[in-house]
């Protein structure tokens, strides 16, 4: 017994802050409004630690890589499972909705005005907002996370570039590193509480949404992308990667991140739970520290999921074929290729 409580300790004080949050916002909506700074303050503090996180943990790992050839292999490995397996969820969720379709009903107006928004965008334009901006202020916003992502990326190139005459500046991000995720331990600790209090609010604010148009695409969202989980569909990845032995660790290391992931709604705020189970896992630092920060941008199987759904939905509203084949392919493109932000509210 006190084996389990030493190993899962913090897991087991985090299960019982949800819990509690769970029911208080179940129990006594009041409270929420008293409660819910508190879980506010903490993902703040988790945001705003995270961004500098993101620089020293890409950086240092790109600096730190032995040779071209490794780093040219991590990425290569990385972008071809990102991209099969966002692909590999969209079908599901094309094969779920095919078993399982969801009607909704809205007012053409309201879908005229959804589907008009940034219409005058164009492709130029995106792509730029996508990747760059135009201060370096602006870099420091998780609005513009791939952006940072990139630059992150860029200046650990640089410091190899730069060989002896850049090694100060390494053994400052590698400092850096080791320093910010000492702070994300620690941030970490208040878990129980501030993701205990933001899930209060999460129940007592989500319920109204749960009816009306919204009710069946957020039903099969939710249960879904549940039953995908709890089928073990990203565990069967950690058995492909490590045998039995990378499955049972996924299993053990996951907990956390989940609950983290469940609680906001932010794959950003999973970020510093991910690595910390990265580490658990036994993947090398070198690794995780390029795929966990480039796969919090770029890899999202939730959003999808999500995406396939809008698309369907807004093809239920305007009364067109969802599943003719052009369709469904060029559904699974725009999954695959498209922009998936991060964002804290479902």
């Amino acid at each position: 017994m006190k084996a389990i409580l030493k190993n899962y300790n913090s897991i087991i004080l985090l299960l019982i802050g949800i819990t509690v949050g769970s029911l208080i916002g179940l129990l006594f909506p009041d409270w929420v409004t008293y409660i819910k700074p508190i879980g506010d303050i903490f993902l703040n503090l988790l945001f705003v630690a995270v961004i500098p996180l993101l620089f020293f943990a890409i950086a240092s790992a790109i600096a730190n890589i032995e040779s071209n050839n490794k780093l040219g292999k991590i990425l290569g490995v990385m972008s071809f499972v990102f991209i099969s397996t966002i692909a590999i969820a969209a079908i599901l969720t094309i094969a779920g909705l095919w078993v399982f379709p969801v009607t909704a009903v809205k007012e053409s107006a309201d879908v005229a005005e959804t589907l008009s928004t940034n219409a005058n965008d164009t492709w130029g334009d995106k792509i730029v907002r996508f990747l760059s901006v135009g201060e370096f202020v602006n870099l420091l916003s998780r609005q513009n996370i791939l952006a940072f992502v990139i630059f992150s990326f860029l200046v650990g190139l640089s410091v190899r570039k730069s060989g002896e005459a850049g090694k100060p500046f390494l053994s400052f991000l590698i400092a850096g590193n080791e320093v910010m995720k000492n702070l994300l331990t620690i941030i970490m600790q208040l878990g129980p509480i501030g993701l205990g209090a933001y899930f209060a609010y999460q129940v007592q604010s989500l319920g109204p949404e749960l009816f009306g148009f919204y009710a069946k695409p957020l039903a099969f969202y939710y249960i879904f992308g549940f039953s995908l989980f709890l089928c073990g569909y990203l565990a069967f990845y950690a058995l492909l990667a490590n045998g039995r032995k990378g499955m049972k660790d996924y299993w053990r290391a996951n907990i956390t991140p989940s609950l983290t992931a469940l609680s906001t709604c932010s794959s950003l705020a999973t970020l510093p739970a991910n690595l910390l189970a990265a580490r658990k896992m036994g993947i090398p630092n070198y690794i995780s520290s390029v795929v966990i920060p480039l796969g919090n941008t770029l890899y999202k199987n939730g959003s999808s999921i999500s995406s396939i759904l809008k698309i369907y939905v807004a093809f239920a509203i305007l009364e067109w074929n969802f599943f003719e084949p052009s369709t469904l392919i060029l559904a699974v493109g725009i999954t695959s290729f498209g922009k998936h932000r991060s964002r804290r509210n479902p």
